[in-house]
C-alpha cells in the first residue's frame, strides 16, 4: 500500500502542470475551442449514444473530455483531486457554454462527496497508472453506478507501460510493482522547466483491472486492445493523425492501448 508521500508527490506534480497542459499542443486547446472534440470515433462508437444520460467523469484533468461528452447531449459530472484542474475545467466549461459540475476529491471520496449514482462512470488515458491499488477504485466505481449502468475506459496498454523510453521492457508485467520517478519536464511539453518532479506510479495489468471490477460486481462486456496510443509515446512512433500515434509501418503491432466497456449487475 502506498504511503502518504504518493499522493502529496503526484499531486504537486499534477498542480503544477495545469498550466503547461492548457498552453501545449498535445491539449490543443484553440482548435477544442473552436469545436473539435478530444473523444476518438471508436469511443463514441463503443460507449453509444450519450444523450440525457448522468455521465460522471473520473480523473478528468481539465475537462476536455467531461466537455466533449456533454456536447453530445450528456449530463455530465467531472472529478478530480486537483484544484488547479477543476478550476481550469470550469473555465472551459462556462467558455464553451456548456452545464456541466466540477468537483475536487479523490476517487475514494467520490461516492461520499458526490452522493448519488450515474448511468455512465467514464476514466482513463492516463488515470488507472496513478491509484496504488485498483480494488478501492473498482468499488468505488460499483457504488457510483446505478444497476445495469455501464463503466467506459480508455487506457494505455499496460505492456507500454512496462517499457522505458523505446519498446523494450523496463518492468516486470506479470508483477510490476510501484515505480518512482524523479524527472523534470512532462508528457505533453518534454522539455518543460518543472519543479515538482518526483511521482509514484504503477502498472495495473489488464488481468487485475478485470478481476477487480468483476469482485466488485461489474461485469465486462468488450475489451479491445488496441495498436494506438494517444501521445507520442515512443520517439519511434508516427503520428497517424491527430491525437493518434503508431508504429512506423512494417513493425510487428504492439497493444499500445486498449478500450473496456463494462456493465454493473
Amino acid at each position: 500500500m502506498a504511503d502518504d508521500s504518493w499522493d502529496r508527490d503526484n499531486l504537486a506534480w499534477w498542480e503544477e502542470r495545469v498550466e503547461l497542459h492548457l498552453g501545449s499542443d498535445l491539449y490543443g486547446l484553440p482548435s477544442f475551442r473552436a469545436g473539435r472534440s478530444s473523444l476518438f470515433p471508436y469511443e463514441l462508437e463503443e460507449l453509444g449514444d450519450v444523450q440525457g444520460k448522468d455521465l460522471l467523469h473520473l480523473q478528468c484533468h481539465v475537462g476536455l473530455d467531461t466537455i466533449s461528452w456533454a456536447r453530445l447531449g450528456a449530463r455530465v459530472t467531472g472529478l478530480d483531486y486537483s484544484g488547479g484542474a477543476v478550476a481550469a475545467a470550469r473555465r472551459l466549461a462556462e467558455e464553451d457554454g456548456i452545464s456541466a459540475q466540477f468537483i475536487v476529491a479523490t476517487v475514494a471520496e467520490a461516492p461520499a462527496v458526490l452522493g448519488r449514482q450515474f448511468d455512465i462512470v467514464y476514466t482513463g488515458k492516463g488515470a488507472l497508472n496513478w491509484l496504488p491499488d485498483l480494488r478501492p477504485w473498482a468499488e468505488a466505481v460499483s457504488r457510483l453506478l446505478r444497476p445495469g449502468g455501464l463503466l467506459y475506459l480508455v487506457e494505455s496498454h499496460p505492456l507500454v507501460d512496462c517499457m522505458g523510453a523505446t519498446p523494450d521492457f523496463e518492468l516486470d508485467y506479470v508483477d510490476p510493482g510501484e515505480t518512482f520517478w524523479d524527472e523534470p519536464g512532462d508528457y505533453a511539453v518534454p522539455d518543460a522547466a518543472t519543479k515538482s518532479n518526483r511521482t509514484h506510479e504503477k502498472v495495473h495489468p489488464l488481468g487485475e483491472v478485470v478481476t477487480c471490477l468483476a469482485a466488485a460486481g461489474i461485469g465486462v462486456r468488450l475489451l479491445h486492445e488496441r495498436s494506438e496510443i494517444f501521445f507520442a509515446r515512443f520517439s519511434q512512433l508516427v503520428a497517424a493523425e491527430p491525437g493518434v500515434w503508431r508504429l512506423p509501418s512494417g513493425r510487428p503491432r504492439l497493444p499500445l492501448s486498449y478500450s473496456l466497456l463494462a456493465e454493473r449487475r
